[in-house]
């Protein structure tokens, strides 16, 4: 009988188990900005403190990638298509009050959005301000005195304003030193974007769209979301696209949090945290399949960066040769945030999974690029001249694919020839 009555305990101790919420659930129910994927504010807040050097190290040069700060929609249609579609549903009467209300909302945010499309937000220039303080704070010996730094941006306006906003940060902590600051097409078949001609990937990355395009048809099921909005389901069927403008909705939800403009508003009520739940999942596909190291893209989308990598390779080389003191800063985008963290092997981020289904287990986008997204390469000498570098992913000290005594901290004669020999290996790919 005992042994009956502990294996009914086992019994219901795994169901009990089984029936926990996964992390990313759990983690999203607690915050549900997070489910906006990259439109996720950069999370600042209680960030850790950092490892000290080894004794006898003192850092002496950054190199660092970062992505622009909190931006709005990079489309006017994203704001004023769900718009104009609860207009038209309203004109015939059909908007429950609950979807009255949630146009007058909407119709607020699209006015406020008015000729600011993918323009950088007010709450992106607090990003950028911090994130220059904290390396100030962090690593003081490389920005005093006639430090340099050489700050690079694409072209695009949003990516230009956030390196402003962190020169002048550099500028406000020493007035002395030198900053010099470019945006040019010149720089930009490494800065961002030059992988629009790219053989390796793009035809991979269009011959693979349809898979997080079909998941997101079977999965996502937008009944429950429209019935609270129109008063009669028929009205709407054979002629409403329910689940793209739901995720219209959704993605506008995940906006708000970039703006100061709409502290207090929120949209994701509308959506269960199951939604919430699935929506982000299929978002996580897309990202992972298009940009991250995924097998159905055949393990190639993090070389769209290599140019950025050999760039960060030889300013590295160039600043422990000349004994310079300072910063290259990079300021660019989520697109290539991603795939140069996977080129690097930071943390988790190159994970390649064959079940997408269980993908979201190990691999979050939203831990990964948030707006303001970076990767600080910082590096260490000692009298003797040897070369120390610690990676902050984000402002948290990562991982990379070497053994080290002294973890975070890991040596430039292990780290360079392993990226060198592994940018090689896309010279006999197949076009």
């Amino acid at each position: 009988m005992r042994k009956v009555f502990l294996y009914i305990l086992i019994c219901v101790a795994s169901i009990g188990a089984m029936a926990q919420p996964e992390l990313a659930q759990q983690q999203l129910a607690a915050n549900h900005n997070r489910s906006a994927s990259n439109h996720y504010a950069y999370p600042s807040e209680q960030l850790p403190q950092l490892t000290p050097a080894p004794e006898g190290y003192m850092p002496f040069f950054i190199n660092h990638y970062g992505r622009h700060g909190s931006r709005w929609l990079t489309k006017q249609s994203s704001y004023d298509n769900p718009v104009e579609a609860l207009k038209t549903l309203q004109k015939e009467g059909a908007l429950t009050k609950q979807g009255e209300v949630l146009l007058d909302d909407l119709r607020k945010v699209a006015l406020e959005a008015k000729g600011r499309v993918g323009d950088l937000s007010d709450i992106g220039a607090e990003q950028h301000q911090g994130i220059a303080q904290r390396m100030c704070d962090n690593f003081p010996e490389v920005f005093d005195g006639d430090a340099v730094i050489d700050a690079r941006s694409t072209v695009v306006l949003r990516c230009i304003l956030s390196m402003g906003n962190e020169t002048q940060a550099f500028k406000s902590y020493n007035p002395e030193i030198k900053i010099l600051t470019d945006a040019s097409y010149h720089d930009m078949y490494y800065m961002g974007w030059g992988y629009g001609e790219d053989t390796l990937a793009n035809p991979q990355r269009k011959a693979i769209r349809h898979i997080s395009d079909s998941i997101f048809n079977a999965r996502i099921n937008a009944s429950r979301f429209m019935s609270q909005l129109v008063n009669d389901t028929s009205v709407i069927a054979g002629r409403f696209k329910s689940a793209k403008f739901m995720e219209a909705v959704f993605d506008i939800a995940g906006s708000l949090q970039n703006h100061h403009a709409f502290d207090g508003m929120s949209l994701f009520q509308y959506f269960t945290d199951e939604e919430i739940y699935e929506l982000w999942k299929v978002k996580n596909i897309y990202w992972y399949l298009q940009w991250a190291n995924s097998p159905q893209g055949g393990n190639r989308m993090p070389f769209i960066e290599r140019a950025l990598l050999t760039n960060m390779i030889e300013t590295a080389d160039d600043a422990i040769a000349q004994g310079k003191r300072g910063a290259t800063l990079r300021f660019g985008h989520e697109t290539c945030v991603l795939p140069l963290a996977c080129l690097l092997e930071i943390d988790n981020v190159n994970y390649s999974c064959d079940d997408l289904n269980t993908l979201h287990e190990t691999w979050r986008n939203y831990e990964i690029f948030p707006m303001g997204c970076n990767i600080q390469m910082v590096f260490y000498r000692n009298d003797n001249d040897d070369i120390l570098v610690k990676v902050l992913f984000n402002e948290h000290e990562a991982t990379l694919p070497f053994h080290t005594d002294t973890f975070p901290y890991y040596r430039w004669n292990d780290i360079k020839p392993y990226y060198q020999q592994k940018l090689k290996t896309t010279v006999n790919w197949p076009k």
